[in-house]
């Protein structure tokens, strides 16, 4: 199993992975798959289901779908063509995509919300169509947005391609245990097993950087959020808060008998300021989701600019060490809101931020997999139940608490020698159980939880 740092973190758009980008990478595909066949259409048509309807609004997914159809990708997004091509097809009820004729479609028509049963294959299901000059559909294909921004045909759902086809790597493991056992065998840490698994495929190059601009525009993001305020869209009226709660905190720098958990606000700045940026749908980088963005750049931000002796040289190792554990998430359970609840989105992305952390402070592979185990353990059956369908209330608060929760498990492994009574194996097995238990209202679905008790306006 091998799942690259560049899968688990990519570069995207607020303010969802599952339902703005998946579904934008879903369309793009689908224009692929139109430009080699052998026929001209003249229409688009398209339905959502599942997840992707019952939240549909409130991630955009609309939206990312119609300019997915346009042309659009979500890791060269620019917003400010994206408005004018919106403002295009919703004049002319026509898109024009790269490569392929000019095709009927009319936004209100020809994309449909289902509010019926999901889909076979996951939750968050879609169909596309391509349709002849009466509107018969010659070309059509289920996709899946699986999570994360990973997307899959329902063939390969069918076929279990949810799995790495590639070229063998040199350290392959696909539980905490195989991993452990070949760090312990090879002498190796499991960022440097992970770096040569990424440079097997991708070469050095490729690698360096990569993670540079991982970081950058983790960074970035960051940044742009603690210096933004006003209220973000969608209806709910929640005002940012990161830069206010930036500018009380430089404030009261210097003063004397500060509270040592006022550190605790620092880390929920820096998680809040990147999910606020997410939800007004920005730049950010799935860390493994974007509903879970902000936990690790926040733990990597904290280590940064508050933990004497850190280094941006080792971020390429906090990342890659993040990236080996959130892989054997998604590969043994679920990293999808949709599928699992949020323990699958900021549970793991805690786990990640802990393995990283406890990775750059020198710990062994035994304590990074004690606070990975440690993170998750302690997000096991939360759920998703976003108010509106908006990744906002309580998703932004979620991502600082994630954070924190992140630091505290590195720093508890790293005061013992990583033995402990639970594998992280048996947590990860027991996030799927548990989100194969869940009621679907607790799945991203907006149907119970926080999202039907507190008012929507």
């Amino acid at each position: 199993m091998f799942l690259s740092v560049f899968e688990m973190f990519k570069v995207g758009i607020g303010p969802s992975s599952s339902h703005t980008m998946g579904p934008m990478v879903a369309a793009a595909r689908f224009l692929d798959k139109m430009r080699a066949a052998p026929f001209e259409a003249h229409g688009l048509r398209g339905s959502l289901h599942g997840s992707l309807a019952f939240t549909g609004v409130g991630h955009a997914t609309d939206r990312a779908t119609i300019l997915g159809l346009a042309g659009f990708r979500p890791d060269d997004y620019d917003h400010d063509k994206a408005e004018a091509v919106l403002e295009q097809i919703r004049e002319t009820h026509t898109l024009r995509p790269p490569g392929l004729p000019e095709l009927a479609f009319h936004p209100k028509d020809d994309l449909i919300f289902d509010f019926g049963p999901n889909l076979p294959g996951h939750a968050n299901g879609m169909i596309l169509m391509a349709t002849d000059a009466q509107g018969d559909v010659i070309l059509q294909e289920t996709y899946y947005s699986i999570g994360g921004g990973f997307v899959m045909t329902e063939g390969e759902l069918a076929q279990g391609r949810n799995t790495d086809e590639g070229d063998p790597v040199p350290y392959p493991f696909k539980s905490a245990a195989e991993m452990l056992d070949m760090a312990d065998r090879s002498g190796k840490s499991i960022a440097q097993m992970k770096k040569a698994n990424e440079i097997s495929r991708g070469g050095p190059e490729n690698l360096r950087s990569g993670v540079a601009r991982l970081w950058q525009v983790m960074n970035d993001c960051i940044e742009r959020g603690m210096q933004t305020d006003g209220e973000l869209p969608g209806g709910l009226r929640v005002r940012r808060r990161a830069k206010g709660i930036r500018d009380a905190l430089l404030a009261e720098r210097g003063t004397n008998l500060q509270a040592p958990h006022k550190i605790n606000d620092w880390i929920s700045l820096y998680a809040m300021a990147v999910n606020e940026e997410n939800a007004a749908g920005g730049q950010v980088v799935t860390a493994p989701t974007n509903g879970a963005a902000g936990v690790v750049p926040a733990v990597i931000k904290y280590w940064l600019e508050h933990v004497p002796g850190a280094s941006e040289a080792q971020i390429e190792d906090f990342l890659l060490t993040a990236a080996a554990i959130g892989g054997l998430v998604k590969y043994n359970a679920s990293i999808s809101g949709a599928e699992a609840g949020c323990q699958a989105e900021v549970g793991s992305a805690a786990a990640m931020g802990a393995a990283g952390l406890a990775a750059v402070l020198g710990g062994t592979p035994a304590q990074i997999e004690n606070a990975a185990e440690i993170a998750l353990e302690h997000h096991l059956g939360m759920t998703c139940d976003p108010v509106k369908g908006l990744v906002q209330v309580p998703c932004i608060e979620r991502n600082g608490l994630g954070a924190i929760k992140a630091v505290s498990a590195a720093s508890l492994a790293l005061r013992g020698d990583g033995t402990h009574l639970v594998p992280l194996d048996a947590c990860i097995e027991t996030m799927r159980q548990t989100g194969a238990d869940m009621s679907e209202k607790y799945k991203e679905t907006s149907l119970g939880g926080l999202a039907v008790n507190v008012p929507n306006c």
